[in-house]
């Protein structure tokens, strides 16, 4: 998926010369955690977000320094940081020259930027024109909706047991010896892992695949050097039981 399959649009902006109490009055209103900043001419310079709003001097939470400290942190980080908690103008507290993405952007590389840059949202391009935005909740979004597309009814059990085959063939991780059996959907996964966090792994490859009603874990875990072996805890809920 891409960019401009699930971005939000039109976009919500503000000018520099909004005042901070009607951005807050816009995100609170619209229910949004961050807005694009505009120019006179609509381009985009910057973003204000709810985490601008948290050292404020009306909240009484701007920093309090010692003079000591001030020293240290130098007298430029000093006057921007008063500059950020005193302002009065969205220009005077946005972060400047956000990071954007263009709209054929991968979701892919989208979470990859906001993982590296610690970053809740990303303005969309076409261009040098702001199309839209992404922001985690539109990713929350595009999960669910996936999430509700129905298997395809015709994928026989033959088929299912292909692929999960084909799809655990792929990693390093894949049981030795895998036996899987599949009647109505439901999987049955025997076989040896070697490494523990290889079981969930097996389980969510064998869910993913298309056609997929439930899962059954008998994989057994095997410790190479002491040869100590433990069975699912599906089974031995079912020794126990028995």
């Amino acid at each position: 998926m891409r960019a401009q399959q699930v971005m939000t649009t039109p976009v919500i902006t503000v000018r520099t010369d909004t005042t901070i109490l009607e951005a807050a009055d816009i995100m609170l209103r619209q229910h949004i955690s961050g807005l694009p900043v505009v120019d006179e001419s609509g381009k985009l310079v910057g973003i204000v977000s709810e985490g601008d709003f948290i050292r404020r001097s009306e909240l009484g939470t701007q920093r309090k320094r010692g003079r000591w400290l001030q020293f240290f942190v130098g007298p430029n980080k000093v006057a921007s940081e008063f500059v950020h908690e005193q302002g009065r103008m969205v220009g005077e507290i946005m972060t400047s020259d956000p990071i954007a993405v263009g709209e054929d952007s991968s979701l892919d590389e989208i979470v990859l930027l906001m993982e590296r840059k610690n970053i809740k949202r990303l303005p969309v391009m076409r261009g040098d024109r702001l199309v839209g935005i992404v922001t985690r909740a539109n990713l929350l979004q595009a999960l669910a909706a996936l999430a509700r597309i129905v298997p395809d009814p015709t994928i026989d059990d033959d088929h299912i047991r292909e692929a999960i085959i084909a799809s655990l063939e792929k990693t390093d991780w894949g049981p030795n010896g895998l036996s899987i059996i599949v009647r109505n959907g439901i999987v049955q996964l025997s076989g040896i892992i070697l490494n523990y966090g290889a079981r969930q792994a097996t389980i969510v490859a064998a869910e993913n695949t298309p056609g997929v009603r439930r899962v059954h874990d008998h994989l057994c875990w095997v410790e190479t050097n002491s040869g100590m072996y433990l069975n699912s805890p599906e089974d031995e809920k079912l020794l126990k039981a028995g």
